[in-house]
C-alpha cells in the first residue's frame, strides 16, 4: 500500500510539474523589470514581411496551444526543437505547417490572425 501511494505522489509530482502551475516568473526576459507599466512586454521586431511581432501575444498562443509538445522553452518535448526554427523555415512555411501540420505533427486549431503572429515569432528564432 506505501509503494503505491508513494507511486502515486510521485506520478502527481510529475505530472503536475510537466504541465506547470501557472507563471513562475519568468518569461524569458520580457516581464515588466523597469516599471513601465508592462510596455517591455511587447516588443517589436521586424520581420521578414515588415510588420511588427507582438511577441507577448505570440508567447501567449505559443504556451496554450504548442508548449505541450514543443516546451514552454522551445527546446522539445515531444515535439521537435523550435530554439532555431526561423533559420530552416520562413513565417509563410511555418504558418502552413501550424495549419495543415507535418509528420506526426496534426494541425491546429487557431485562428488564421493567431497563426501569422505565432508564425512570425518562430521565424525569428534563429
Amino acid at each position: 500500500m506505501k509503494k503505491w501511494l508513494l507511486s502515486v505522489l510521485f506520478g502527481t509530482a510529475l505530472v503536475l510539474g510537466a504541465c506547470g502551475g501557472g507563471d513562475d516568473g519568468d518569461n524569458g526576459g520580457t516581464g515588466d523589470t523597469g516599471g513601465n507599466g508592462g510596455a517591455d512586454t511587447e516588443e517589436s521586431a521586424e520581420d521578414d514581411g515588415g510588420g511588427a511581432v507582438d511577441t507577448a501575444a505570440a508567447e501567449e498562443i505559443f504556451e496554450s496551444n504548442c508548449a505541450q509538445c514543443h516546451g514552454a522553452d522551445l527546446s522539445g518535448a515531444q515535439g521537435p526543437d523550435l530554439t532555431s526554427v526561423g533559420a530552416n523555415y520562413s513565417a509563410d512555411e511555418i504558418a502552413d505547417i501550424i495549419q495543415n501540420g507535418k509528420g506526426a505533427m496534426p494541425a491546429q486549431n487557431v485562428s488564421d490572425e493567431d497563426t501569422q503572429t505565432l508564425a512570425s515569432w518562430l521565424a525569428e528564432k534563429q
